[in-house]
């Protein structure tokens, strides 16, 4: 999903893009150039000729910084050199962070029994995130780990009644509560999605592997569902 976010954005007008710089910051290193040129290029071989497709891509992924964390400590001063160069790449509107639960369990182990200790990384964090979103009009998208989905499905969202074993994890809204990062991070969050595979009976009918997503709005406190399935030319809904 994200490869197919990036190509959104950085792909000019004229190729159904938005034409924008995105800085994606890889905190996992799992970051493939190779894939994402590959779906650049499948989006443009339908409108463009073969000869003008090279050029189009190199133009597209010069929109787009990617950048390496490998501590906590590092994507702190990765975001302070972010907000300092802002002022000057005013198309610069997409900051994607991959993900940004990489070191929650390195820090917990270095801050030992202080609470404060193992946030204080994150919490510099999502200081800096929340200026960029408020001072600069920056969307962040940023991902995490499901280490603490609700896998067992063992309430709905109301807690009043018990899914059936068919059930798929993504209708039971109630992960949405299975929150572990800090207070300061959960609080500037303004849409949270999960994402899940769905199992071999969720199959399209020329067998492409169907995914659905539920997005949480905090305003709405709703939460909205639907099935896609991905193709190199793009996410296709299912209707």
């Amino acid at each position: 999903m994200l490869y197919h976010l990036l190509s959104r954005c950085i792909l000019p007008t004229h190729s159904r893009g938005l034409e924008v710089e995105v800085v994606f910051i890889d905190t996992d290193y799992h970051f493939d150039m190779l894939r994402l040129v590959s779906i650049l290029e499948a989006r443009l071989t339908s409108s463009l000729p073969e000869s003008e497709v090279e050029q189009v891509v190199r133009s597209s992924l010069g929109r787009l910084s990617v950048l390496h964390c490998s501590s906590s400590f590092q994507l702190v001063l990765t975001l302070h050199y972010l907000e300092g160069i802002l002022c000057s790449r005013p198309a610069l509107c997409l900051l994607v962070i991959d993900s940004i639960s990489a070191f929650y369990w390195i820090d917990r182990a270095n801050g030992g029994d202080s609470l404060a200790r193992q946030e204080a990384n994150l919490r510099k964090c999502t200081e800096i995130l929340d200026r960029l979103r408020r001072d600069y009009g920056v969307v962040v998208f940023a991902s995490t780990h499901a280490v603490m989905r609700n896998y067992s499905s063992s309430s709905t969202a109301s807690g009043s009644s018990e899914p059936s074993a068919s059930t798929p994890s993504w209708k039971c809204s109630s992960d949405f509560d299975k929150q572990y990062l800090c207070r300061a991070w959960q609080k500037i969050l303004t849409h949270r999605l999960l994402f899940s595979k769905s199992d071999q009976s969720g199959v399209s009918e020329d067998h492409k592997q169907l995914f659905s997503v539920a997005c949480n709005t905090v305003r709405t406190k709703g939460v909205h569902r639907c099935v896609f399935y991905i193709t190199e030319a793009g996410v296709e809904f299912s209707e």
